[in-house]
């Protein structure tokens, strides 16, 4: 990235020199760094960190109103009183690869080693809500994700797991409505109680008009959809989180850390007024909405973050919309580790990029957290890399000490004084969106777009000048790296899924299939809720690319990302 820096020449002169040995050129490096001067230090984002801060930065911050305790209003401090002190943080590895069967044996590997939930990963032909055998699928099935495009597919890739006892998340959007009810009329054949079920699927299609492109519907029907399955499950699947309201794709777009605050809030803010519209109360779904966000690089910056998320939201369902009951006060959320931090280039050293990241994200309060495999900038997890990302969270618990106490970092007056000004900048932005015309005005004009170029030139050409620096990409560079050994997502498997589908469709009832496309077109069309239809679709084992179609019929189509 960028060009090649001072700090770059310094550490290649000093491996060619034949009389500098490698522990001599850490130690020169380690001196130039210190002892040059400095130009005027920010964060990740640009945001200027002052030298020294005191009470006096503080003086727009009430101490007992702002910040409070940990489980009280407006759980600025966390949302428990005792926080992992009670219980620990949901350890949630993402995975997905090949075919269901594959990914299933990952999952339970998983779970042998520790891990105590699970998060799925589709491949890019379901996140578009095509089939395997669609010809914009080809040489992509079950390369980035697991394929799935029936109901039988999610009863493999869940096969012998409790899931009344295992938290699953499903991280989908476009097509989040179909395969959620694959995932319920697959619990309910294999005989669970879905009113007992527990996790979170991702559900935020505003995110992808903002910043990964992975949309199929205009957005008002989108988030239509979106609603949908909010009010189903508030009435069927109570312990189920509606939907995931996604600022990490718009900070890995290029977002800086308040922009990623307030898009995504803003997100969850429209979800709630659409809600409301269906006629929903708010204390009914409210306390089942969760959040995602970004762990990146800078420590204080990344935890101000997140206590300053929960500060606003709390004081938007309490303010604005009028909850009554604390659980739809409280902000709860998932944390992933920067993609968008992490380098093919001594790829070992992104373990220690996701360690300071998973602090960050503990020391914030997170509720559940993935963390990064190293090798994930140039292949999928090898099940080596995948061990050692959850290891990571199981030193971070058990071994560093930062869950003995309640926001450790609470009452630092650099920390208070970074959360209070996240907090006005979140606020600003709001303002600029409202007065943009609202959320959905706001996309068509490009807003959240431009915001987040303008956001990621910027860090790039910081990066350039050589004012950011990256171990091992602009410093500290290595020449003689050893390969690491990767994942190979067996060539195989697209052809094993193909047949597999095509065995599905030559023993499934044709005219059952055709009888529930057309309910779902009916309960489009006449503006109902779709999620019983797309239930019973999924029971024909129709796929998601014809549920799609259908819906497509009555809801049109959005140009989105090529495949």
């Amino acid at each position: 990235m960028g060009g090649e820096s001072l700090g770059t020449n310094t550490c290649t002169r000093a491996i060619r020199a034949e009389f500098f040995s490698k522990e001599m050129l850490v130690a020169t490096t380690l001196h130039s760094q210190t002892s040059a001067p400095r130009q005027q230090p920010t964060t990740v984002s640009g945001v200027a960190v002052k030298q020294v801060y005191s009470d006096a930065d503080l003086s727009q911050v009430d101490v007992h109103q702002d910040i409070g305790n940990p489980g009280r209003y407006p759980y600025t401090r966390g949302i428990h009183e005792t926080m992992y002190r009670g219980r620990l943080w949901t350890m949630r590895q993402f995975a997905g690869f090949g075919t269901a069967s594959e990914t299933n044996e990952r999952f339970r590997v998983l779970l042998r080693k520790g891990q105590t939930g699970l998060s799925t990963a589709f491949d890019l032909p379901t996140l578009m809500a095509l089939d395997s055998d669609d010809p914009k699928s080809g040489g992509e099935v079950g390369r980035l994700g697991v394929a799935i495009d029936t109901m039988d597919d999610m009863l493999v890739l869940y096969d012998g797991i409790d899931l009344e006892k295992i938290s699953v998340s499903m991280t989908i959007n476009a097509p989040a409505a179909i395969l959620m009810a694959f995932y319920l009329a697959a619990a309910q054949e294999r005989g669970f109680d879905v009113r007992e079920l527990r996790g979170t699927i991702q559900n935020d299609i505003l995110k992808e008009f903002h910043a990964q492109n992975e949309f199929v519907f205009p957005p008002e029907p989108s988030v239509g959809l979106v609603v949908d399955l909010i009010e189903y499950c508030t009435d069927c699947v109570p312990r189920w989180n509606t939907v995931s309201i996604s600022g990490y794709h718009i900070r890995e777009a290029g977002s800086t850390a308040s922009q990623e605050l307030a898009f995504t809030l803003a997100d969850g803010r429209h979800y709630v007024e659409q809600t409301l519209r269906r006629g929903l109360a708010i204390d009914r779904f409210a306390p089942r909405l969760s959040f995602f966000f970004n762990a990146h690089n800078d420590l204080l910056e990344e935890v101000s973050k997140y206590r300053a998320a929960r500060r606003l939201w709390a004081t938007l369902m309490r303010e604005s919309f009028h909850a009554q009951d604390p659980a739809s006060w409280k902000l709860r959320f998932h944390a992933q580790t920067a993609g968008c931090s992490l380098y093919d280039k001594q790829p070992q050293v992104n373990l220690i990029r996701v360690a300071y990241q998973a602090m960050a994200a503990v020391l914030g309060g997170c509720q559940s957290l993935h963390t990064n495999c190293m090798d994930e900038t140039l292949a999928l997890p090898t099940e080596h890399a995948a061990t050692l990302a959850l290891r990571t969270q199981q030193v971070l618990a058990l071994e560093t000490g930062v869950t003995n106490t309640v926001d450790p970092l609470g009452g630092s007056y650099a920390i208070e004084s970074m959360t209070d000004a996240m907090v006005r900048e979140a606020r600003s932005y709001f303002e600029k969106i409202d007065q943009a015309g609202g959320m959905l005005a706001a996309i068509q004009t490009g807003f959240f777009r431009r915001e987040i170029a303008d956001a990621a030139y910027q860090y790039q050409t910081a990066i350039d000048r050589g004012e950011k620096k990256i171990v091992g990409v602009t410093d500290c560079v290595e020449p003689d790296e050893q390969p690491l050994e990767l994942h190979e997502v067996d060539p195989m498997a697209e052809s094993r899924q193909l047949e597999r589908l095509r065995r599905v469709k030559q023993q499934r009832s044709r005219d059952e299939v055709q009888r529930s496309l057309q309910a779902v077109r009916d309960a489009a069309r006449c503006g109902e809720n779709v999620f019983p239809a797309l239930i019973q679709a999924a029971r024909t084992r129709a796929t998601v690319g014809e549920i799609t179609a259908a819906m497509a019929e009555i809801f049109g189509r959005q140009g989105a990302r090529q495949m």
